[in-house]
């Protein structure tokens, strides 16, 4: 792999990570302030706050793998061709 093609690699992790955060962020709004009118109980709390804490925290486990399966590959950040490094 190039150095080229390492940078579109991390830019492309970057990019799906920040907009994994920000479904991240709309899932907790929606499951939290969205739901707070919502009547009813789970282990005697609103449903609001289960859906905002925990709801959230498995969805963040569900982004996560999505990015790791389907996003993020496994290569080597070091130089590609040892005899390009110039050696003083």
């Amino acid at each position: 792999m190039s150095e080229f093609e390492k940078y579109q690699q991390i830019c492309r992790e970057a990019g799906w990570t920040g907009a994994a955060l920000l479904a991240l962020i709309v899932f907790w709004i929606v499951a939290g302030f969205g739901l707070a009118g919502l009547e009813g109980e789970i282990f005697g709390l609103p449903v609001w706050t289960i859906t905002s804490s925990i709801g959230v925290w498995l969805f963040a486990i569900v982004l996560v793998k999505l990015l790791t399966t389907f996003v993020f590959r496994d290569m080597d950040l070091d130089e590609t061709d040892k005899e390009d490094v110039h050696h003083e």
